[in-house]
């Protein structure tokens, strides 16, 4: 596999610099600060190419072309949006680039309640809890009607949870769930997500779904027209959040979308910590059935402690046998390169990282610090070598 590392710009805490001393090849990265909706320009994406090149690194992949909100609403503006996504796309494949990630969440992006949850090893790692959340919906947000998304005896206990948080704690838990983690497309305040919101009332799962296979009807032909691969990641976590549906997030989610699109450029980010924190996701499975288009993937682990509960554990710990899906991703890619495909290797990314050691006390993205990644890195190559090995024994 491709051994790659995700990079915020110039303004990222960890260096092209460190990235190569971690052992890595190429960069999986953005026009960060590019709104939802704007075209990425040809000068703006050759610049970061070079940039990165010059530091003997290649970008690999784009991650992520933003989906303007009026697509996954499917408004009267959706269809400029789109037209506007396949510019920018066409933009990076006339600059060589020809694997782009993208989500469909609506309004927020992926989501966890703790950054800095400690581990039995003393790292510090990201959280997921449902109760919490819901002590935010209800009590701290107070959308409108979000009584009606919980059981009376969930309300009870989030109500309790919330009544022993002190303003500190609120305010932590707001700027985690709303104000935009690494990567995220939209930051928001507390009014304008709840008008955000409010705007999506009326979209249900079938709507949101018909609006993803609209968007890929247009965007999977022209990626195929330039010999572009599209990626379509998992929903994080993989389940409905302030009462808004979530269609990217089971194995049925995928074999219709690629029932509706078939073109092999209309792939999956097959990302084990997303998909491994619902619980009747068999991730190894997943990765076998859609395996000719996985286009890209993610690496890391999560440990489910309960219903609407994980935390990213190791990335060979955790619930997803990790040994066994790089095995199915190593075969995956001898097959393509037995038939001659144009994308022989699939590019991974040890996908976040416990914060460790003196990181702790340095300025760090959630989730992207670097001593925790190097480790994941190193330890997943270390798996690869092993059954690449064992394979040709």
């Amino acid at each position: 596999m491709l051994q790659t590392w995700r990079w915020f710009g110039p303004d990222d805490p960890v260096t092209l610099a460190d990235v190569r001393q971690a052992g890595a090849t190429g960069i999986v990265t953005a026009l960060h600060t590019a709104a939802p909706g704007e075209v990425w320009q040809v000068e703006d994406i050759a610049a970061r190419k070079s940039a990165i090149e010059a530091a003997g690194l290649q970008w690999s992949v784009v991650e992520s072309i933003p989906v303007h909100p009026a697509i996954k609403l499917g408004d009267a503006r959706a269809a400029e949006y789109i037209d506007q996504w396949i510019q920018t796309l066409q933009n990076l494949s006339s600059q060589g680039l020809d694997t782009i990630c993208y989500n469909f969440m609506p309004i927020v992006d992926w989501t966890r309640t703790d950054l800095r949850y400690p581990t039995d090893r003393g790292g510090l790692a990201l959280r997921f809890d449902l109760m919490d959340f819901a002590a935010y919906d209800l009590f701290i947000l107070r959308r409108e009607r979000a009584e009606q998304d919980y059981a009376a005896t969930f309300i009870t206990e989030a109500q309790a949870r919330f009544s022993r948080m002190d303003e500190g704690a609120i305010e932590t838990l707001e700027a985690t769930i709303i104000a935009g983690l690494p990567g995220s497309e939209l930051s928001h305040g507390r009014e304008g997500i709840r008008r955000s919101i409010e705007e999506f009332a009326g979209v249900d799962a079938d709507a949101l779904r018909a609006n993803l296979v609209s968007f890929l009807e247009q965007v999977a032909p022209a990626a195929e027209a330039c010999g572009v691969r599209v990626c379509l990641h998992p929903d994080d976590p993989p389940l409905p959040l302030f009462g808004l549906p979530r269609v990217v997030s089971t194995q049925s989610d995928y074999a219709a979308l690629f029932a509706a699109v078939p073109t092999l450029a209309n792939g999956i980010t097959l990302c084990a910590g997303s998909l491994g924190s619902r619980a009747d996701n068999d991730v190894i499975e997943i990765a076998r059935a859609f395996a000719s288009r996985v286009h890209f993937a993610h690496l890391r682990n999560v440990t489910i402690q309960a219903d609407g509960v994980f935390f990213e554990d190791d990335h060979l710990e955790g619930g997803v046998d990790m040994v066994q899906l790089i095995a199915v991703l190593l075969e995956e890619e001898a097959r393509r390169q037995q038939a001659g495909r144009a994308d022989p290797f699939i590019p991974m990314r040890p996908d976040h990282g416990h914060l460790l050691l003196d990181d702790v006390h340095k300025k760090t993205n959630p989730g992207y610090s670097a001593i925790g990644r190097l480790k994941g890195l190193a330890e997943l190559r270390g798996v690869e070598r092993a059954v690449a090995s064992l394979t040709a024994a």
